[in-house]
């Protein structure tokens, strides 16, 4: 295996000092080139090549591989599922129901809401009453605000929270409140939105929280002189900052709940085709992305890139959500049902701790 890995970096690294040599005189394009390929493609063969061994933590018994094979039941359980309407969370919702769990599908679009409610409700063959659409727009506080109150004034627990919803390299745009997309949905709103249900998160342990990051944060940074990107928005560096904040919220958080026995833990669904993708080609600095999985789908080339099917890019939210061994496992970062190392700066615990009580001020939390 070292051989590989040690055959694998250094034909890219011959590629990448190659074309740094060829484009050296044009800093803008070797820029994007590093950005948009170097770093995205290094995170893809660290993790395939890089498995850490974690032998403290239980060994996985509710998962075969990288797809759920336990037979855990959830009656009586209540589960909300972020952006449940299509891909990873309504494959998610599907496999939760059919566990019987009432599950709670919170979307921005209520009527693909309501059609994927329906979808649910016929795959997983349950009771209508074991679907539940409600509106939750995560770029408006105003927004979270309300369905938070609306949950803890109906429902008697929370059991599981998927914070699952999410954009991807779309084109420079700003929230209801002002934040940077990417930022602002994939991480602000759901940091507002688990903090308005941790009572109820609490009152209803054990529960989980499972947070979905990606891969992308092995590249991000987090840019603490301009987390909203105004001065200069790159959609791949907004994505991956907005990814690892994601790692470093659940981190922080799971340390803030010792002895309540809720776990907060983050996954990496792998690289799976769902709508998440539809700005891939649009010309927000993700091009060369595009580029590279076109070359992925060339014969020969197609070890570049696997791609998931969204019930398979779901397991590992389920795995989390669900698995018995990991009732004490919290603060960890998975992939393909198992724990994963994730960067060096998703374990940084002051910057942690900085965009905890920046993100507080942001949310107007103190208010």
């Amino acid at each position: 295996m070292p051989r590989v890995k040690n055959s694998t970096f250094f034909i890219f690294s011959k590629l990448w000092k190659t074309t740094f040599a060829i484009l050296r005189g044009n800093r803008s394009i070797v820029f994007k080139l590093k950005t948009h390929i170097a770093k995205p493609v290094s995170a893809v063969i660290i993790c395939k090549y890089n498995k850490t061994t974690m032998s403290k933590l239980p060994k996985p018994v509710g998962a075969d591989g990288n797809w759920v094979k336990c037979d855990v039941k959830l009656p009586g359980k209540t589960v909300i599922i972020t952006g449940a309407n299509t891909g990873i969370g309504f494959w998610t919702a599907v496999d939760l129901v059919k566990r019987e769990a009432k599950v709670i599908i919170a979307c921005r679009n209520a009527e693909k809401a309501q059609e994927a409610r329906d979808k649910i409700v016929k795959e997983a063959k349950c009771p209508d009453e074991k679907v539940v659409v409600k509106s939750l727009d995560l770029s408006s506080f105003a927004s979270i605000r309300q369905f938070a109150e609306d949950i803890n004034n109906t429902e008697e627990r929370l059991d599981i929270l998927i914070n699952n919803a999410g954009v991807m390299l779309c084109p420079e745009g700003k929230t209801e409140d002002g934040f940077e997309t990417q930022f602002g949905v994939n991480y602000l709103g759901h940091f507002l939105l688990t903090n308005l249900l941790s009572d109820l998160i609490k009152k209803s342990a054990p529960s989980r929280i499972v947070v979905l990051s990606s891969l992308a944060h092995k590249y991000g940074k987090m840019n603490f002189d301009d987390l909203n990107s105004t001065k200069e928005y790159d959609s791949w560096a907004a994505y991956g900052q907005s990814k690892l904040a994601n790692i470093l919220f659940s981190r922080y958080l799971a340390k803030q709940l010792p002895g309540t026995r809720v776990t907060v833990n983050s996954v990496h669904p792998g690289s799976v085709k769902t709508e998440l993708q539809r700005h891939i080609k649009a010309p927000t600095g993700s091009y060369l992305f595009n580029f590279f999985v076109t070359l992925s789908n060339i014969p020969g080339l197609s070890w570049l890139m696997k791609w998931k099917t969204a019930e398979h890019g779901a397991q590992t939210s389920i795995y989390c959500a669900i698995a018995p061994e990991l009732a004490d496992v919290t603060g960890r970062y998975f992939s393909d049902c198992h724990v994963e190392n994730e960067s060096n700066a998703a374990k940084n615990d002051a910057d942690a701790e900085k965009l905890w009580n920046i993100s507080i001020e942001m949310a107007k939390l103190n208010a």
